[in-house]
């Protein structure tokens, strides 16, 4: 990093910058009123809500009444990922959860069904789940034991989107209810609730530049849901008791607002970055690299393995020359042991070394092609030095 140079954040996984647009909606919420108050100051906080709500509805082609609002992701998780749900307006108990091995843990802990009822999918060299594995799970979801599938649509590490459509194809007519983590992929691709056949999503307003706290469980059909987690007043239509965070909700509304336009006016953008820089670090490092190369991924996602090279060593050297990346979920980050991600591509037969890990890059829609060639710079140094200190190993 050289004197005066500005630091590049290059971790939007792990939580996008705060729009200017997400900060002046919640600053401008900061002084509303209880939204379920019925008087004149808590209808205009009402009004916010219902806004967002709105706006987020219209993300992912849902009726804006099947969006609940939470503090996030992980809550939206563990209130979908529940042995009881109402299936058409009956009460009906989930005796089986499927969840795919390289997910967030939020989803691959499995929720509040009991670790026995947990089943982990193992995925191939690129992080695909085994489609039969999949299917097998669904035989076993019956009229008299029903069952649950969750899975994150874009990985959160690597970037590798799931296949919706082979996924479908293989539980379709079998009791199986479907949820879908879309905490990374909505504003990077498009998201439509019914098109991915999910009974519900999940979506994280910090990954879209909202402010952190704030996330939603989105039904596809309000009579088919999971019953509260929270329970108490009646907000959120009874789905999910305690008074809303206005600002935090508006800010969400303001960021997937922005977001829509962003890849409705820029579809292409995310993508042609990803490989401007795949292309670089490829002709520079030939070794390095890149996790789920062979599979759909996110548009703003980059996971890089080099043999020799330790992903944390890396992420500390990346830091002091001032640019933030990470090597996995930010919600392990910092915790001693190896990547359950890469264990599960490991496997399934990525020949890769799982304790040497990989380094994440993701950026957004304002990143540019000069800040991912710095980056790059910086990458092939440090590849450099670990040839060279390889050298000097093998010499001694």
């Amino acid at each position: 990093m050289t004197a005066g140079e500005p630091r590049l954040y290059l971790d939007f996984n792990a939580g996008a910058p705060l729009l200017a647009e997400a900060r002046a909606a919640a600053i401008a919420a900061l002084d509303a009123a209880n939204p379920s108050s019925v008087h004149a100051e808590g209808r205009r906080s009402r009004a916010i809500v219902e806004d967002s709500r709105r706006a987020v509805a219209e993300a992912v082609g849902a009726a804006p009444q099947n969006v609940v609002f939470t503090s996030g992701a992980t809550e939206a998780a563990v209130m979908a990922l529940s042995p009881l749900w109402l299936i058409d307006g009956v009460e009906t108990g989930l005796a089986h959860l499927a969840v795919v091995d390289t997910d967030h843990p939020c989803i691959r802990e499995g929720g509040q069904f009991s670790a026995e009822a947990v089943a982990r999918l193992p995925v191939d060299a690129d992080g695909i789940v085994d489609i039969a594995a999949v299917a097998a799970f669904a035989a076993r979801c019956d009229a008299e034991r029903p069952g649950l599938l969750a899975l994150t649509l874009g990985n959160s590490e690597t970037g590798v989107m799931q296949p919706l459509d082979r996924i479908k194809a293989a539980i379709a007519g079998r009791n199986v209810r479907l949820v879908v983590d879309a905490v990374q992929a909505l504003g990077r691709v498009p998201v439509d609730v019914a098109e991915l056949g999910a009974d519900a999503l999940l979506i994280s307003g910090h990954k879209l530049g909202a402010l952190k706290g704030v996330g939603a469980l989105i039904l596809r059909a309000g009579s088919t849901r999971p019953l509260p987690l929270l329970r108490g007043g009646g907000q959120e239509g009874g789905r999910r008791a305690g008074t809303e965070s206005v600002a935090a909700i508006a800010s969400l509304g303001a960021a997937v607002r922005v977001a829509m336009a962003r890849v409705a006016a820029e579809p292409l953008r995310l993508r042609q970055l990803r490989d401007h820089l795949e292309t670089a670090i490829r002709q520079r490092v030939p070794d390095a690299i890149v996790l789920g190369a062979d599979a759909e991924r996110l548009p703003n996602t980059v996971a890089l393995a080099l043999p020799g090279l330790r992903a944390e060593t890396a992420q500390m050297a990346l830091d002091l020359a001032g640019i933030a990346v990470s090597s996995g979920s930010a919600c392990s980050s910092g915790k001693v042991g190896r990547s359950h991600v890469i264990e599960g591509m490991v496997a399934g037969g990525l020949a890769i070394a799982a304790d040497e890990g990989a380094l994440r890059v993701s950026f957004g829609y304002d990143t540019s092609q000069a800040e991912l060639d710095r980056f790059a710079d910086a990458y092939v140094a440090l590849a450099g030095r670990r040839r060279g200190q390889g050298s000097h190993d093998r010499a001694a």
